[in-house]
């Protein structure tokens, strides 16, 4: 099979797990800017960040040979102080031209405070100002309903805010027909123990269709799994899905979103 994985934090990963999703077909691997494991101090901790995911991290995945791409934003884990995230974004717009930079994200919100939202507000605008596709992270457990009904009202509020590119990821059961019907592509995470599992995953699938949706693993420093696309095509399978449609939510969608930056080369969607 073929997959593209368009969330996976490489930088807490090790080499093996780049071997092991190459030989279970991984085409690309995208990588949004996350949360360090502990909150930065200064805007240089993120300029060296930076210069991680768009330098040293491609040149470790192509001794694979496999493309890695990235996204750059101050995680919402690290929004509640503006001054600091002020000069996060001050930063952004130098590493834009990077040739695997593919927009912003993965912004969003953490807890739903004012001051996330507010650095919600000054990335969305950061994005429609360079032109760059978004990439949303939602609140965990029960603050995801809540957290996604603020996202969406803060992206659909912003009259330069394309829906068609812009992916809320880590949808779940409540929230992925929200996302859907207001024109925005859905991520569905894979984790071990929280968001979506392989059959719950299918089953929204089933439910919603296969449109405008993609999976992902969010492999990062916790209890996950990079091989989780993968495993979530065999259970598509065991249920008498066709190679087709299989491919289609793997690598297909995933290829059709991202192929909106151009810099995105990687196969093609059909």
């Amino acid at each position: 099979m073929r997959y593209i994985e368009p969330h996976g934090h490489m930088v807490s990963r090790t080499t093996d797990d780049y071997q092991a999703m190459v030989i279970a077909g991984c085409q690309a691997v995208c990588e949004p800017a996350f949360w360090a494991g502990y909150d930065r101090s200064s805007a240089d901790g993120f300029r060296d960040y930076f210069r991680q995911i768009t330098e040293y991290e491609p040149a470790r995945a192509a001794k694979y040979k496999l493309p890695h791409y990235c996204w750059l934003c101050i995680n919402p884990k690290e929004a509640e102080d503006l001054a600091l995230a002020r000069d996060v974004l001050a930063l952004i717009p130098e590493f834009l031209a990077k040739p695997t930079v593919l927009g912003i994200g993965e912004i969003g919100l953490n807890r739903n405070t004012k001051n996330e939202m507010k650095v919600l507000e000054m990335h969305v605008d950061l994005a429609v100002k360079h032109n760059q596709l978004i990439l949303v992270h939602t609140p965990h457990l029960e603050d995801k309903l809540k957290g996604t009904k603020l996202i969406s009202d803060v992206l659909k509020s912003h009259p330069g805010v394309k829906p068609e590119r812009v992916i809320i990821d880590h949808v779940e059961e409540h929230t992925i027909k929200r996302v859907l019907d207001q024109g925005f592509w859905a991520g569905i995470t894979l984790y071990p123990d929280s968001k979506s599992s392989p059959p719950r995953a299918v089953d929204m699938i089933e439910i919603c269709g296969r449109e405008r949706i993609w999976m992902n693993s969010a492999c990062d420093w916790g209890h996950s799994d990079p091989l989780s696309v993968p495993k979530a095509c065999l259970e598509m399978r065991a249920r008498g899905y066709s190679e087709e449609f299989i491919d289609q939510v793997v690598y297909q969608n995933p290829v059709r979103f991202l192929s909106q930056c151009p810099k995105f080369k990687v196969g093609a969607a059909g």
